[in-house]
C-alpha cells in the first residue's frame, strides 16, 4: 500500500511564527479555563448575586466541566498544527475536531465586534439581562470572546499552513478546470436539498434580525437586544455562506473563481451552522423546568434543521476533496 509523500518540513522562519502563533493560541484559552475551574470549585467571580446560573449548580459544574475539554482541546490542536508528530495523523482526526472549533469560534469572532460596534451607536448592551434576570458580570463576556478570537486567529492561521503544505494540491485551479465526475449528479442531488433545507432556519434567524419574535419563547422575547438580533444576522450569513459554497462545488458552472474560495464558504458556513445548531440544542435543555425559557416547536427545528444542513453541506466537501485525492493517488504499484 502506497502512501501520498509528507511535505517537506517548514523553513526555520516559518517553524519560528508557527511556534509563536501556537503560544497565542494555548495563553488565550488560559482566561476561559481558569474561569471555568474556579466556578467548578465553588467560585462566584463574574457571577452576580441572584444569578440564573446558580439556581442548578450540579448541571452547571457539569457543563462548566465539559466546556473546559472543549477549550482545552484547542492546545491539542495547537501541538497538533506544529509538532513533526502532528503531520501524520489521520486526515479525519485533526480535520473533524478543527471543522467543529472552526463552527464555535467564527460566529463569535463575527458577531461579538459587530455586537460591540452597534451597541456603541446606540443599540442595547449585547448579552445583558434585565436586573430581574442577571446571568454574568458585563467583564465576563469582554475576557472570554477577546480569548476565542485570539484563539480563533491564531489557530485559523496555523490550520490554513498546515493545511496548504499537507493537502494544498486539492484546491488548486479554478472552478472551469474541475474534470467530469461521475459523482456529479449525487454532489448536485445533495446541494439542492441543503439549500431547500436551509430555507427553514434562514428564514427564521432572518425574522428574528429584523425584530420579529415569531416562533420564540418568551424568556427569550424579555432578554432579546439589538446583541441578539446582530446575532442572528449572523446566523443567516453563515447558513448563505454553507449553501453558496455548496452550490457552486456542486454545479461547477464555467468559472474563474478559484476551487479554494467555495470550499472556504462551505467549510466556514457549514461549520458555523451546524455546530451552533447543537451547541444551542444543548443549551436549551437546561431550560426544561422554567416554562418560560423553554424552547419553542419553531426553535428546536431550527437548531436541527440547523445540524442538518451543516452536516450535509460539510459531508458534501469531504466527499469531494476524497475524489480529488482518489485523482492524484499514485498508482498501485508505483513507490513513492
Amino acid at each position: 500500500m502506497t502512501q501520498t509523500p509528507l511535505a517537506p518540513a517548514p523553513a526555520p522562519a516559518a517553524h519560528r511564527l508557527r511556534a509563536v502563533l501556537r503560544t497565542v493560541a494555548i495563553v488565550a484559552c488560559l482566561p476561559y479555563i481558569v474561569l471555568k475551574a474556579a466556578w467548578i470549585c465553588g467560585s462566584h467571580v463574574g457571577i452576580p448575586s441572584g444569578s440564573t446560573l446558580l439556581d442548578h449548580r450540579t448541571t452547571m459544574a457539569v457543563a462548566n466541566g465539559a466546556s473546559v475539554l472543549m477549550d482545552s482541546a484547542v492546545v491539542v490542536i495547537a501541538l497538533l498544527l506544529t509538532r513533526p508528530w502532528g503531520r501524520r495523523v489521520p486526515a479525519w482526526l485533526l480535520v473533524l475536531p478543527m471543522w467543529v472549533a472552526t463552527g464555535l469560534l467564527l460566529p463569535i469572532m463575527t458577531g461579538y465586534p459587530l455586537q460591540l460596534l452597534v451597541q456603541a451607536l446606540g443599540g442595547t448592551a449585547a448579552n445583558k439581562g434585565e436586573a430581574s434576570r442577571p446571568f454574568l458580570d458585563e467583564w465576563v463576556f469582554g475576557v472570554v470572546y477577546t480569548g476565542f478570537i485570539i484563539q480563533g486567529l491564531a489557530l485559523g492561521t496555523l490550520f490554513a499552513l498546515y493545511a496548504r503544505d499537507r493537502w494544498g494540491h486539492l484546491w488548486q485551479g479554478t472552478l472551469r478546470e474541475l474534470p467530469d465526475s461521475p459523482t456529479a449528479p449525487a454532489l448536485r442531488a445533495a446541494a439542492v436539498a441543503a439549500s431547500l433545507t436551509a430555507l427553514v432556519p434562514g428564514t427564521l434567524h432572518l425574522l428574528w434580525a429584523a425584530g420579529s419574535t415569531t416562533g420564540l419563547c418568551e424568556g427569550w422575547i424579555e432578554d432579546r437586544t439589538s446583541g441578539t438580533q446582530v446575532l442572528d444576522a449572523v446566523y443567516v450569513l453563515f447558513v448563505v455562506a454553507a449553501v453558496a459554497g455548496a452550490l457552486l462545488l456542486a454545479f461547477r458552472r464555467d468559472s474563474a473563481l478559484p476551487l479554494r474560495l467555495p470550499l472556504a464558504l462551505a467549510w466556514g458556513g457549514s461549520g458555523a451552522t451546524a455546530c451552533w445548531g447543537g451547541w444551542m440544542s444543548i443549551a436549551s435543555l437546561g431550560n426544561v423546568d422554567d416554562l418560560a425559557d423553554r424552547p419553542t416547536a419553531a426553535m428546536v427545528l431550527v437548531y436541527a434543521v440547523q445540524m442538518l444542513v451543516g452536516t450535509l453541506v460539510m459531508t458534501l466537501g469531504a466527499y469531494f476533496l476524497v475524489e480529488r485525492a482518489a485523482r492524484t493517488r499514485p498508482r498501485p504499484g508505483h513507490r513513492t
